[in-house]
């Protein structure tokens, strides 16, 4: 087994430090979720907590790590009979992005609970975790149906195993922890609300510690135990500073004062439940114990805000999350002055912050600690559809034709569902319909691997012909594993929405690049909402270009999209094409998931010999690969050209306006969609 680094040999990061140490001593707290950049050390300090962590006591023998004081009456390995039982280091269970559901619950035999009635159970990772901690790295890549089993199990405090009307149930209490780069996503706020707390670390700017780090690394990577070993002391001390937190955890007194002052926060903050007001508390009396004291002080409550509210505050996915800690403190003395609160010495001894690991070098924060032209338009003269482009140069179209600066984007609205057609069998979703390992069952098959869905009716059909041939006597029914059929399912899935935004004079001359950016804003909070990769392409001047290569990240593609500049011509054919490329190279990465291509333009298009025609041959390519596609037609005025109907019948899709786009309106959007994509 590898040697660890050490806790307390990590450089800065008070706050990430600080919040898995409360976790440790109040598991009760509901564990933590570190949010930053690559490179700062995320993984490392978690893996690091676990050497920190008090031993267990467990029932010898018993898989699901029972309490000997309080044996778990329902374990699979039960019953267990009250008594002394083995001491082991609490465990640290990792959960892989990629995992299958059996993995994470456990499997049941099905055919030896068919033809046996036994029950017949591998425990999984939450077994594994239960008195321990439940690490996942990348938490906001883990899929949907893990994420509800996770869901399922902190919120009951076990876990369920159903197949067919067999049950097995075990108790699964665990610190969950979890590790993010928002580049890439973020989470359902479900989950999001299920870690006690949220800490954001960042790589330090200040050479000193960025020296520090890097020196204790390479340390640490010529000689692990050597290095580990010259921080056994550190590590004793801190190991043994949170078993007597632990110890004093029960006697500390969280008063009437703090508490309507932790009441009145999250109340002023507009946080959604209650469940923010109970982790508050359990924070700040972890605080109290962190620091050696008996009663909780406004203090303690300050800190707790911080760590308990930043990811609570989220309105959108489009917010940061973050704290005012101006008006924090506000809310605090308003509290305070209402009960007339006289706290104790907010900097009495101990205070919150945990030790630095040793050594003047340690001081400071944030780093990572070894781990790893101006106005104007488009015209339509010279630049009119179909006629050829004689200006040189980068000189501005008459009428200014440069760049313009950004706009804000209009108010997002609530959109209609623009799906693929046909059935795919991509990453779970919510947008098309795909063949799943979750949803109603539409039919049987033969497993081709280990049996996880199990089509009752179908295996008995297959094993009912066989009975007397196999000797039956008894009741029970005689099942091979030839009989068993897996269960086909039909639900829904993700897909790639690569945006195509026009970007041109032509939109800006209309003041509509706001509509338009409020409703390409609106679908990315609907790709949100149903899982989905989004990427963004936008063209303008003389040529295309990837804004946003396609990403799980819809903030990513919301903040590119805010600061897209207007202006220029229009080579809407340039911007197919390069959409085209994208999509090539997406189908090699993830040849499962389908993708579906918007279209945001007025059809227009300017540039070379009979643009529009050429950007019509670019629509076809689309629509010979068999590409989904809808155009946003931002077409305004009495005198309309009918471009973009064009061009979506080119693509192979359909087009519809910015008022048909809202869910609210009359047209049948879906409808449409599909009837394209059967009629192609």
């Amino acid at each position: 087994m590898s040697t660890p680094y050490p806790f307390t040999a990590l450089v800065g990061q008070d706050d990430l430090r600080l919040g898995l140490l409360l976790n440790a001593v109040s598991p009760a707290v509901g564990g933590v979720l570190v949010r930053g950049e690559k490179g700062t050390a995320k993984s490392t300090a978690v893996r690091a907590l676990a050497a920190l962590m008090p031993e267990v006591a467990v029932v010898a023998g018993c898989r699901f790590s029972c309490d000997p004081g309080a044996p778990d009456p329902a374990c699979p390995d039960g019953p267990h009979e009250a008594g002394t039982g083995v001491s082991r280091a609490a465990r640290t269970v990792e959960l892989p992005v990629g995992a299958s559901e059996d993995r994470l619950v456990g499997a049941l035999d099905i055919e030896r609970a068919l033809s046996e009635g036994v029950k017949a159970f591998e425990p999984g990772l939450l077994a594994d975790a239960h008195r321990g901690i439940l690490y996942v790295d990348e938490v906001n890549l883990l899929h949907d149906h893990l994420v509800d089993l996770l869901l399922d199990a902190a919120a009951m405090g076990a876990s369920y195993v159903e197949r067919e009307g067999v049950s097995v149930r075990h108790a699964a209490r665990f610190l969950l922890v979890g590790t993010m780069n928002p580049e890439e996503g973020e989470l359902r706020p479900q989950l999001l609300d299920r870690f006690g707390l949220t800490v954001e670390v960042a790589a330090s700017r200040e050479t000193d510690l960025r020296v520090e780090v890097v020196r204790r690394r390479l340390a640490y990577d010529d000689d692990p135990a050597g290095f580990a070993a010259r921080w056994a002391d550190e590590e004793a001390a801190l190991r043994e500073r949170i078993v007597s937190a632990r110890a004093l955890l029960p006697r500390v007194v969280l008063g009437d004062g703090v508490l309507r002052q932790i009441a009145a926060t999250c109340a002023a903050f507009e946080v959604d439940g209650m469940r923010a007001d109970i982790v508050m508390a359990r924070t700040a009396t972890a605080l109290a114990a962190w620091a050696g004291r008996e009663e909780v002080v406004s203090d303690d409550v300050r800190q707790a805000a911080l760590l308990a509210l930043p990811h609570r505050r989220r309105r959108n996915p489009f917010d940061a999350p973050g704290l005012d800690e101006d008006r924090l403190d506000e809310a605090l003395q308003d509290a305070a002055d209402e009960q007339g609160d006289d706290d104790p010495d907010p900097d009495g001894p101990g205070g919150g912050v945990p030790p630095q690991g040793g050594g003047p070098e340690s001081d400071g924060g944030g780093s990572d600690a070894g781990g790893s032209d101006d106005g104007g338009t488009d015209d339509g003269g010279a630049d009119a559809p179909g006629r050829e482009d004689t200006r040189s140069g980068d000189a501005p179209a008459p009428g200014g034709g440069g760049e313009q600066q950004p706009v804000r984007a209009g108010e997002p609205f609530r959109t209609k569902v623009l799906s693929v057609p046909g059935l795919g069998e991509g990453a779970a979703g919510r947008r098309s319909r795909a063949r799943t390992e979750h949803g109603r069952t539409t039919g049987s098959r033969r497993p081709e691997g280990a049996l996880t869905k199990l089509h009752l009716a179908a295996t008995v059909q297959a094993a009912a012909p066989h009975q007397r041939a196999r000797g039956r006597s008894g009741r029970g029914l005689v099942v091979r594993r030839d009989d068993l059929r897996q269960a086909t399912r039909e639900g829904r899935e993700g897909n790639l929405v690569l945006f195509v935004v026009d970007a041109s004079g032509s939109m800006a001359a209309r003041q509509r690049m706001s509509a338009v950016k409020g409703a390409v804003m609106s679908l990315l909070l609907d790709a949100y909402q149903r899982r989905d990769k989004v990427g963004l392409v936008t063209f303008r001047g003389k040529d295309a270009e990837v804004a946003l290569p396609p990403t799980s990240s819809v903030d990513a593609a919301a903040a590119r999209l805010e600061s897209l500049p207007t202006g220029g011509r229009t080579p809407l054919a340039a911007g197919l094409l390069k959409a085209h490329d994208v999509l090539r190279v997406e189908r090699l990465r993830d040849p499962s998931r389908r993708p579906l291509l918007v279209v945001v333009t007025d059809g227009r298009a300017t540039g070379g010999v009979d643009p529009v025609a050429l950007a019509g041959r670019a629509g076809r390519l689309h629509a010979s690969e068999g590409t989904a596609s809808v155009v946003v037609d931002c077409e305004s005025g009495f005198v309309r050209l009918g471009l973009a109907a064009q061009l979506a019948r080119d693509l192979g899709g359909s087009a519809v306006t910015l008022d048909e786009l809202r869910a609210d309106s009359i047209a049948g959007l879906v409808k449409d969609i599909t009837a394209a994509g059967r009629a192609a």
